[in-house]
């Protein structure tokens, strides 16, 4: 399956990088806004519910008020059982009306309405269990009240405009004299509309602030990609500038290469070729005239052909030493230091360490190139008396160290072809290549991993053992 999965690139990697984080940020920020908006909505609601209901039973007192006092006079100079003043009472109650819907309403202690001119099919019946459909108790709670003194109760009653079931607030005060509650009461669904509009409102601008939030984030992860994006284009270019420079400096060096070689073939090969030619000629003709020295002749050509022989074998070797094919890479060096200490005069000292396991192919390779363009470079620029070449395996692979007492590397020498090039074959092979400035000189360190260690030539069969150095 994860053959089908999409690779993750160097730029997705650093645009997720910079978008998670800033998503992350963009939702703990709207989380929290939303949070305290609704929470600060909820307090200014309950507030608002607060003065709503407070200013419905003011009405509600004021209402009572009013009433009480349009009959207080005759039911202060009645009796208990005055029932002519009691019915004035009840007259004077049930014209009194305000609203569309509100209106004055009397029961007796026992539940008997005695005062309903808005339903009038509610009088001269006794409604002492009456509930509403929520199971709250209606009357028995209002006469309940009115028998402390008074008071304010909630519950569901029918509007007499609609017949329908609506939240009421009423306030109901007592008679104590002729065992009368008397109250009045109002819809509050005005109230609980306003409620429901504020909180709607609430919602409306949460959503409206969400939608801010995302078109903030949006824009900024806009501006990420784009940045992103504009910041690759650049790099890209700036790569493929150096990737044409480089091809450029490989052609180069190509060239300079093959003129080498032409010219050491010329110079070399070709001059040994001819001298051993006019040498055969030479003796072919003593040997034509019965000349004694014709050996002689013979002689010379045999030795300038053993001579271009054996410079075609030092060309050979420079281009892909045998040896390194044939007994590996600690020989190999070996050979390469002695020749470059006898070409150059420089004390060169090379210690390895015989290794339990075996090097591919191309980390020896890898490893041997390295040394020849150090050794190179040591030969052209460092003026160095002394060099020390050091390989050896460990457990986690193998590592060649170069160091000399030279002039030392300079900040122009590290942007060479020749150090890219060991820096380059190192990370092909996942390895590492450091370089340090001693004090004098300048110290090569390559390490190749350690799967790139073959198990012993005697035991391929297993798997490989880590690297050890011989006891």
């Amino acid at each position: 399956m994860d053959r089908h999965l999409p690779q993750m690139t160097y730029a997705r990697k650093l645009f997720l990088l910079a978008v998670i984080p800033l998503a992350l940020a963009v939702a703990a920020i709207a989380f929290l806004v939303a949070h305290q908006a609704r929470a600060m909505a909820e307090r200014e609601i309950a507030d608002l519910e607060t003065q709503l209901i407070t200013a419905k039973e003011e009405e509600l007192r004021n209402y009572l008020q009013i009433a009480r006092a349009a009959f207080y006079a005759e039911y202060a100079a009645a009796g208990p059982d005055d029932v002519r003043a009691k019915r004035d009472v009840t007259h004077t109650l049930a014209a009194m009306t305000f609203g569309s819907e509100g209106y004055i309403f009397v029961y007796d202690y026992d539940g008997t309405n005695l005062v309903a001119p808005r339903q009038t099919e509610l009088i001269t019946r006794n409604w002492s269990d009456l509930a509403d459909s929520e199971g709250t108790p209606v009357v028995s709670r209002l006469i309940e009240i009115a028998k402390t003194g008074g008071g304010y109760h909630s519950f569901l009653w029918p509007k007499p405009s609609t017949g329908e079931e609506a939240r009421m607030m009423a306030y109901v005060t007592g008679l104590q004299d002729w065992e009368w509650a008397i109250g009045t009461g109002v819809f509050v669904d005005d109230v609980l509309t306003s409620v429901a509009a504020a909180r709607t409102q609430v919602e409306t601008r949460v959503q409206r602030t969400f939608l801010y939030i995302g078109a903030i984030a949006l824009a900024a992860v806009l501006m990420v990609f784009m940045s992103g994006l504009t910041i690759t284009i650049h790099e890209r270019r700036l790569a493929d500038a150096k990737l044409k420079a480089l091809t450029q400096r490989v052609f180069d060096t190509q060239e300079e290469e093959r003129g080498r070689v032409a010219r050491e073939l010329h110079d070399g090969i070709s001059q040994l070729l001819v001298g051993a030619r006019y040498a055969l000629d030479l003796g072919r003709r003593r040997i034509a005239n019965g000349d004694a020295q014709a050996s002689e002749s013979v002689d010379k050509s045999a030795q300038i052909l053993r001579t271009a022989i054996a410079e075609v074998r030092r060309i050979s070797h420079a281009l892909r030493p045998g040896v390194l094919d044939d007994l590996g890479l600690g020989p190999a060096l070996k050979t390469l230091t002695e020749d470059f200490q006898r070409r150059t005069g420089i004390v060169t000292d090379f210690e390895t360490v015989v290794f339990r396991n075996r090097l591919d192919e191309e980390a020896k390779t890898a490893l041997y190139r390295i040394a020849q363009e150090a050794l190179t470079n040591i030969e052209r620029h460092a003026k160095a008396t002394e060099v020390s070449v050091r390989l050896a395996g460990h457990r986690k692979g193998a590592t060649l160290k170069i160091c000399d007492n030279g002039c030392g590397i300079r900040d122009g020498d590290a942007r060479g072809l020749g150090l890219r090039n060991m820096a380059e074959r190192m990370e092909h092979l996942g390895g590492t290549f450091t370089i340090q400035r001693l004090t004098p000189g300048t110290a090569i360190d390559a390490s190749v991993p350690l799967r790139h260690i073959l198990p012993p030539a005697s035991n391929q069969s297993h798997p490989p053992e880590p690297v050890k150095a011989a006891e």
